[in-house]
């Protein structure tokens, strides 16, 4: 049908019968007293029967005669066993219950569970409704304020039950978040949550892509109420040769120039025969906050936890938790009566967040039968510190400690970088050193280290907010041999990265992951996939930042932004 024709869907006045959400109706006692009605019905036959069963044994008497009573067992077993069944039986015994108008309302919701659970299907363009008020449904005006939306940015909806379940939406009768425990496809849920996004808000969505995308992958651990995805490029740097090894670095980023001289960056530091790394430090932390009556209290449990002798029965309760959690170290800071515990452990190839949570919480237990008066104020106190600038990770670490170097030959920095080992020098010594500590800067002894990371994180599925205290990051540059070659360096304390878990296992991620040859866990030697993701993630900010210097050393820095960061294209009308 073509759309300028269509001017109203017509959705049959039965089809809006208490359609949004039934089985609050299915009982007429509330679910908990039918299911312990039930419950001690079926087991109370079962009981009799088996006595009945037994005497009948003992006194030789046949088994299929049976009295009243039995009979009445028999069929209350019957009923309580179907009802069992039927996942607490609501659609059974609404079947026998709630009375029905007549047998069109019945085939009429029949079509209905048909159509709720059919594959979706939307080749079709949608309903040609520009507002919902064009869709005529027998039901209570909405109270939500309702905006026209334009016929070419609506979805294509498979049936007329979309635009019901639309409706319940709008009308706030069906929570926007239980969409896909409602319905069989994900992506239909994301489909029908944003077209009612459009009409409430009179928003347009046009140019956010829907379609092409697994919402399954998501679904109960990345991303919740989907409407959509967002596209970011993903260029390539490299080959960085880091360890004797050639990795090609994915970098996802909106930004010109950023993957261009990162990649001149990983040239240079190629033909000057590589970089090296070492990990120093790997360990996730967290940090609860307890409370105590009096500060002398909170001086006992940290005289406690610090003292070397009981750290191996709190490793044994803490590692517990997980395969590869393993307990490092405790750290307290005491204020007044309020108690910070910094644990640090071990967590494989998972960045580690989770499973360093659940190892706290056993030992939060098991103190607490130690110390009765302890309150847990929160499983975070901030001492640990997540996703904030903290001078603790700065200088104890969390997750990988990583330092990176590399030798520059004085050919290579003339040739390739276009300046001089001492101008390099010069520059780092005045902007990252003198520079960051006039600004006062926590960690911010660089020159674009969160450039890097951020880009790295998004392409490989890292929670993109521990950039914070992932770009934790001071550059050295120094002239060695005889002043003609340059050494570089940059020294990371928390790069928090894993190969398991979050948004690593989504496609496109994990892609990214396996270009580097660290997706998923190692099965060798657990947690050196995440080590190596680490050393790559400092091996690329060592390379960005020699590219992103040298560019300021020989004034190159606005010219390259002015070519490659200013495109004269019109895409605000290109499609998606």
């Amino acid at each position: 049908m073509d759309v300028k024709q269509q001017s109203v869907i017509q959705v049959p006045q039965k089809l809006s019968t208490k359609k949004c959400d039934s089985s609050s109706n299915a009982l007429p006692l509330p679910l908990y007293l039918a299911n312990a009605v039930f419950f001690t019905l079926f087991f109370s036959t079962v009981y009799y029967l088996l006595l009945r069963w037994r005497e009948k044994i003992r006194n030789s008497a046949p088994p299929q005669v049976l009295t009243l009573s039995e009979i009445g067992a028999v069929v209350a077993f019957v009923v309580s066993f179907v009802y069992l069944l039927g996942f607490f039986g609501i659609s059974f015994v609404q079947s026998l219950i709630i009375p029905r108008a007549s047998n069109d309302i019945l085939n009429e919701r029949e079509e209905i569970d048909q159509l709720m659970h059919k594959e979706d299907s939307r080749a079709a363009t949608c309903a040609a409704a520009t507002s919902l008020s064009d869709c005529q449904v027998a039901s209570p005006k909405p109270k939500t304020k309702l905006h026209k939306i334009d016929a070419a940015d609506q979805l294509p909806l498979s049936s007329e039950v979309d635009e019901e379940i639309i409706k319940c939406v709008v009308e706030g009768k069906t929570p926007s978040y239980s969409l896909e425990s409602k319905l069989s496809k994900t992506l239909r849920a994301a489909a029908i949550r944003r077209e009612a996004l459009q009409r409430i808000s009179g928003k347009s969505l046009a140019g956010l892509p829907l379609e092409g995308f697994d919402y399954d992958t998501i679904l109960g651990q990345c991303c919740e109420m989907p409407v959509g995805y967002v596209q970011i490029p993903v260029g390539i740097a490299g080959p960085l040769l880091l360890d004797g090894r050639e990795f090609s670095v994915p970098m996802a980023t909106t930004e010109g120039c950023l993957v261009a001289s990162t990649n001149r960056g990983c040239k240079a530091i190629y033909v000057s025969g590589g970089a090296s790394s070492v990990v120093l430090r790997d360990a996730m932390t967290r940090a609860p906050v307890v409370r105590f009556g009096t500060a002398k209290h909170a001086a006992e449990l940290k005289f406690f936890l610090e003292d070397s002798l009981n750290f191996e029965a709190l490793s044994l309760v803490f590692n517990s938790s997980s395969r590869f959690a393993r307990l490092q170290s405790i750290k307290c800071a005491i204020a007044g009566k309020n108690l910070y515990i910094r644990f640090s452990c071990s967590t494989g190839d998972a960045m580690g967040m989770n499973m360093v949570s659940k190892g706290v919480q056993n030992v939060m237990d098991f103190l607490h039968k130690e110390f009765p008066d302890m309150e847990v104020i929160g499983i975070s106190g901030n001492y640990c510190s997540d996703k904030k600038p903290a001078a603790v990770n700065w200088i104890e670490g969390r997750g990988k400690s990583v330092v990176c170097e590399a030798i520059i030959k004085e050919d290579v920095v003339k040739k390739v970088l276009k300046t001089d080992v001492e101008s390099l020098v010069e520059l780092n010594m005045l902007k990252n050193l003198t520079g960051s500590a006039i600004a006062g800067a926590l960690g911010g002894f660089n020159a674009h280290a969160s450039n890097i990371v951020s880009a790295i994180f998004i392409a490989t599925g890292q929670d993109p907010a521990q950039n914070v205290e992932s770009s934790h990051c001071i550059t050295m540059m120094e002239a060695v041999n005889d002043g003609k070659d340059l050494h570089i360096s940059v020294t990371m304390p928390s790069i928090e990265v894993g190969t398991v878990g979050g948004g690593t296992q989504l496609t496109s991620q994990s892609a990214c992951l396996n270009l580097l040859g660290v997706k998923g866990a190692s099965k060798e030697a657990p947690g050196s996939n995440s080590r190596q993701l680490a050393t790559i993630v400092a091996g690329a900010v060592l390379a960005g930042e020699l590219s992103l210097m040298s560019a300021l050393a020989a004034g190159q820095l606005v010219k390259s932004h002015m070519k490659y960061n200013r495109s004269n294209k019109d895409t605000s009308k290109t499609s998606s």
